[in-house]
């Protein structure tokens, strides 16, 4: 049943019993379990387990329905021939996990890694799963790592093929939110399936490395690999061996039982350690030889593959090591071509991509950055090796010249994880949807700001630090595990540069010392700290203390915790990797890591500060990708998520002299999460097949991304991809352009052409609200579709690709069988204090809405969700009911326009209240009729730029034949 899909549970019930025939009392016993059954009953635990097995299974032969579905559920309960009360057990008890899974762009592949395979082979993903659910994961959490896991891996060549095949993929996450789970489940697998060599890669510092290395020791290669043939009852045979001092040592490292080999299945060698990175091997070649069982047939046959020990070395980013790897390599000849071979790049965009100066490309160079170049070489030297790229930050991989063939563009698939459970993201930090002069509720929560109305607040970050230091302390001692409050760091980031780091370290070690935490002065401050922010918005299913003075003895154990050693601060930098060698810093070894944190680059990528709680960060940078990834208060904080803070700059200077300009860090960071919840938007919109067929291949991509950000360029300027987006179908889905004109002469056109449209706009005002959401006032209108297109059509725009594929979509829909009739639209009336009314073009009054471009011509979010909702129902993407005025514009073919007279300073109004319409942007936003979505093809269409190309991914930009 577990193999094939669920059968009638009755019958296979019968069929394994030792009696002769069925009897009713067997059903019935079992239905009685199950309805009297606790949380933690064995068989509530298997049958959770199994049932979300089966929710989750992407495209089983048993099954036509979708996963993660209440009909999947239903579907299963049919096939196990299951009773209405029965079933009802099950739902209250294993309520189908309705949440996305990953999301897929990828080429079409040839099937080989199917569901009954990998249980045919799973030694090392099963002990991984095991291991997964003895640290607490869930059965939901342990099938999505599962189904992502299981996606990588089937886009991967066959190990056992004749004629070797090296994908090339991208796994997108997020930051710090499991990737390392991931490839971990990845690797699993993929050895079990028959890769014997993987390399992975694994940051550009020890330090990095290092924690790569562990995290695979202890949950994949485990106890027995690591020992060897090592007596782990013989002190003396353990000497030089890993993790003799490791405080999780042996406990929390997976074990087999026995080696591997011993098992019917295959060991693990490390090529690599802990605390040793690849060198040039001592016992000569001998480690990278694989000896083939029957010497007839290649490695790569499945008589020889799966009685092969596999290859494992965590390498860092480094010239020297990875030359030497290649130099290794390239010794043992003509086999390596019958290896199959598994290359992760961990935080892939991160010294990988070729950044080679595109001058020299278009001198026709084809030169390497150093590390870029060694991936290549190990590409080359291995024809059977896959490539998968991990990141959080995927714009410059995804802008990486699909034409260079010995490069890492993801060509076969791109694979978008979905947020995790519990994970503390964006979501947690910005309203995204939130509008106005007002802060929204995360920001109420965790974010502050670096000043307030008495000067710089360091001092308050550090009372915050003790403040949660000591709640963590309370927290341990009133039933919370203690694991999450192992380690309690703060982070502060103000520079990259090292004299810097040392005179904040000062001055935070000053401030410490006068903080008078031990008298009267310090308790007071801390005292209404707690008062007016972390006891109001404690997390009231948590143990927190009701007063100061119960936190008070809690206060004193944080303090000294913080302050061993004589300091509280720890300056991470350096220019080589004894710099960074401290055994302070190491999470693994050091019982507890209770300090704050004041470093540059080097923790802002991959490294993982584990009790992040405080964050004190003012650095400024114009790289997308390192103010992402600079991002480290985003993670798990099980325990003490309410008790996160970010203290964060919002008006800073960036730069120097007269290219100087002030930035709101908070600002940028929404905008660059903007970014990326648009591209992840994108991606699962065009993920589903149409008629078994990819809507969308990953080298089609890079045009889909430029909608949104313009200033991401491919890294070669003499180059450029042969494709453009000529359409994007999108009915029944919000449609917002942002892209609008900055000078007066494009506004004072665009407004002008808006013309018949706000003279269709009723003179009185009315309200409008949908289910339980707000109500607000707005002039609505009907215009038909030929008038809207008018008026689109001879719109200006500062980037014209962003609209044209949705405005292609609107003029073919108009002259099709699911025709669109006409448009409500909707000018909603703004209400904030600071609203002014305006006559526009002789029409209004108006109340202009106040907005900001985020970056160069573009702004960031345009329309508010609470007006969304009215335009939504009329064009029929929603079933909730409006209210009567809503109801009474609901139309089977009728669209829905917002728009939304813009502006981006004060004012300027003539004496009659009319506004210069050069002084206003006209943005709207749309939905068209859910009923336009028309036959079923795909939701885009592209064209080759260069038609007699047709297969040709990037073309030379001097040589374009349109």
């Amino acid at each position: 049943m577990s193999r094939r899909g669920p059968k009638h549970f009755a019958k296979l019930a019968f069929v394994l019993a030792d009696t002769d025939e069925p009897a009713d009392t067997d059903m019935t016993s079992f239905h009685d379990r199950i309805l009297a059954a606790g949380p933690g009953d064995e068989l509530l635990v298997l049958w959770r387990r199994k049932l979300t097995a089966w929710d989750f299974e992407q495209s089983p032969t048993w099954s036509a329905t979708a996963p993660r579905t209440p009909e999947r559920r239903a579907e299963v309960y049919d096939k196990l021939a299951f009773e209405a009360d029965l079933r009802k057990a099950f739902d209250a008890t294993v309520p189908v996990h309705t949440e996305p899974g990953p999301v897929t762009i990828s080429r079409e592949f040839q099937a080989w890694y199917t569901r009954g395979q990998a249980a045919n082979r799973s030694f090392y993903w099963t002990s991984y799963e095991r291991l997964l659910r003895r640290k607490g994961w869930s059965d939901a959490a342990v099938s999505s790592l599962d189904e992502a896991a299981h996606a990588v891996v089937e886009r991967l060549a066959d190990p056992t093929r004749d004629d070797p095949y090296g994908a090339r993929g991208l796994v997108v996450g997020y930051v710090q939110s499991g990737k390392t789970a991931n490839f971990t489940g990845v690797t699993a697998k993929a050895i079990d399936a028959g890769y014997r060599l993987v390399i992975v890669l694994g940051g550009t510092l020890n330090l990095l490395r290092g924690q790569t290395q562990r995290r695979l020791d202890m949950e994949l290669i485990g106890q027995e690999n690591i020992l060897g043939a090592a007596d782990p009852n013989d002190p003396d045979a353990l000497v030089g061996i890993d993790y003799q001092d490791d405080e999780d040592w042996p406990a929390k490292f997976v074990s087999f039982g026995a080696r591997p080999s011993m098992l019917g299945a295959f060991d693990i060698e490390r090529l690599t350690s802990r605390d040793r990175d690849y060198m040039a091997l001592e016992r000569g070649i001998s480690a990278l030889e694989f000896k083939r069982p029957d010497r007839t047939r290649p490695l790569y046959d499945s008589a020889n593959l799966h009685m092969t020990r596999a290859r494992v070395m965590v390498v860092k980013k480094n010239k020297s090591v990875l030359e030497n790897l290649v130099k290794d390599l390239r010794k043992i000849g003509p086999t390596l071509g019958e290896v199959p071979a598994l290359i992760i790049d961990d935080e892939s965009d991160q010294a990988s991509v070729n950044t080679t100066d595109p001058k020299k490309w278009e001198e026709g160079k084809v030169t390497r950055t150093a590390i870029n170049g060694q991936i290549s070489k190990l590409l080359k030297l291995l024809p059977r090796a896959q490539y998968v790229g991990y990141t959080a930050t995927p714009f410059a991989n995804v802008f990486i010249d699909p034409g260079d063939g010995e490069d890492i563009f993801p060509r076969d698939f791109l694979i978008s994880l979905p947020r995790p459970t519990d994970y503390m993201g964006v979501q947690d930090f910005h309203d995204l949807d939130t509008f106005g002069d007002g802060e929204g509720e995360a920001e109420k929560k965790h974010v502050r700001g670096i000043y307030d109305s008495t000067g710089d607040r360091l001092q308050e970050a550090l009372d915050a630090f003790v403040l949660t230091g000591a709640l963590k302390l309370y927290r341990e001692e009133h039933g919370v595990p203690s694991d999450p409050f192992r380690h309690h760091t703060m982070l502060v980031h103000e520079s990259v540069r090292m004299a810097e780091h040392a005179a904040l370290a000062l001055r935070i070690n000053t401030l410490w010392h006068n903080a008078a935490y031990t008298g009267p002065e310090g308790h007071t401050r801390l005292a209404s700290l707690f008062d007016k922010d972390f006891h109001a918005h404690a997390d009231g299913s948590l143990p927190t203390p009701t007063t100061y003075a119960d936190l008070k003895p809690y206060v004193s154990k944080a303090r000294r915790l913080i302050n061993q050693g004589g300091s509280p601060v720890m300056v991470i930098n350096g220019e080589s990797e004894r710099d960074y060698t401290q055994p302070d810093l190491d999470f693994d070894r050091t019982p507890r890591v209770w300090k704050i944190l004041v470093g540059g680059t080097k923790l802002s990528r991959g490294f993982t500060v584990e009790g992040l709680t405080i964050t004190y960060y003012r650095r400024t940078t114009q790289q997308a990708d390192t103010l992402m990834q600079m991002g480290r208060w985003f993670g798990f904080r099980h325990g003490y998520r309410d008790l996160v803070r970010l203290y964060i700059g919002r008006e800073e200077a960036l730069g120097r002299g007269r290219n100087a300009k002030t930035v709101d860090l908070y600002e940028a960071f929404e905008a660059i999460c903007r970014d990326e919840e648009l591209f992840r938007a994108e991606l699962a919109r065009y993920a589903p097949l149409v008629d078994g067929r990819p809507q969308v291949t990953p080298a089609q991509i890079p045009p889909l991304v430029t909608q949104h950000l313009p200033w991401v360029k491919p890294s070669a300027r003499n180059k450029m991809f042969n494709t453009e987006l000529v359409e994007v179908r999108s009915p029944g889905t919000w449609v917002e352009p942002t892209a609008y004109p900055e000078t007066s002469e494009g506004m004072a056109h665009n407004t002008e052409c808006w013309e018949p449209v706000l003279a269709a706009l009723s003179q009185d005002p009315v309200r409008l609200s949908v289910g339980d959401g707000p109500e607000y006032e707005a002039r609505v209108g009907t215009v038909s579709h030929d008038t809207l297109m008018k008026v689109l059509c001879d719109l200006r725009w500062s980037i014209p690709s962003q609209f044209s594929p949705h405005l292609e979509f609107l003029l073919e829909t108009g002259q099709q069988e699911t025709t669109i009739d006409d448009w409500l639209v909707i000018t909603p009336l703004q209400t904030s204090a600071r609203r002014v009314e305006a006559r526009i073009l002789g029409h209004g009054p108006f109340t202009p809405a106040r907005r900001t471009r985020r970056r160069g011509s573009l702004f960031g979010a345009l329309s508010e969700p609470k007006h969304r909702a009215a335009a939504l129902r009329v064009a029929g993407a929603v079933e909730t009911a409006g209210n009567t005025t809503v109801e009474q514009h609901v139309r089977p073919r009728r669209g829905a326009l917002l728009l939304y007279p813009v502006i981006e300073s004060e004012p300027r109004l003539a004496s009659d209240g009319a506004m210069a319409p050069g002084d206003l942007v006209m943005a709207f936003s749309f939905v068209a009729p859910k009923s336009s979505v028309g036959s079923e093809r795909p939701l885009v269409r592209f064209r080759a730029i260069d038609s007699s190309r047709q297969d040709a991914i990037v073309i030379d930009r001097d040589d374009v034949r349109i």
